[in-house]
């Protein structure tokens, strides 16, 4: 919960954490910036700005709705780990740290956001869609280290790009 904001920052009070596993986090060295304002731009499904920086990307963040709230959890692999058909992404699910909140959440709501951050140059792409979850079979045996994987049928997203200030190599 947000417990306060000011011009320096904003608290929050924690409720809930649990650990992630720590196989796909990649360390980056991190290094403060000037960033100009950007204005948000939305789509349809995936345009090509958007299936490029998703080819490109190695972590990506998973927001999903619980009854008693809404869980974010990072997702990692090797850069272009995540796979484009469409405006359908294909993700291996690997193995982690075994709570398995978010596959249970998409199991009971098949709603998900995703959102990328080119570490690079503070750019954001925010994507929404419908998920399903492939448990078992030659699909997920394509992908070396997969237990399972998803997908999520992008309906909507949006980009602002250069809004973050920070950068991280």
């Amino acid at each position: 919960v947000v417990a306060s904001v000011d011009a320096g920052g904003l608290a929050l009070a924690i409720e809930q954490s649990f650990g992630n596993c720590p196989q796909y986090i990649h360390l980056r060295h991190v290094r403060r910036v000037t960033a100009s304002p950007a204005s948000t731009s939305r789509f349809d499904g995936l345009d090509d700005e958007a299936r490029l920086a998703v080819a490109r990307a190695d972590t990506f963040f998973v927001a999903s709705a619980a009854p008693a709230g809404v869980d974010v959890s990072h997702r990692g692999g090797p850069p272009g780990f995540v796979g484009i058909d469409g405006d359908t992404l294909t993700i291996p699910d690997y193995k982690g740290n075994r709570y398995f909140n978010t596959l249970g959440n998409l199991v009971a709501n098949p709603r998900a956001a995703l959102l990328f951050v080119d570490f690079e140059r503070g750019d954001l792409l925010g994507l929404a869609g419908t998920t399903e979850i492939i448990w078992s079979g030659a699909e997920v045996g394509a992908h070396p280290g997969a237990e399972r994987l998803w997908r999520v049928r992008v309906e909507r997203g949006w980009r602002r790009n250069g809004s973050v200030p920070l950068r991280w190599s």
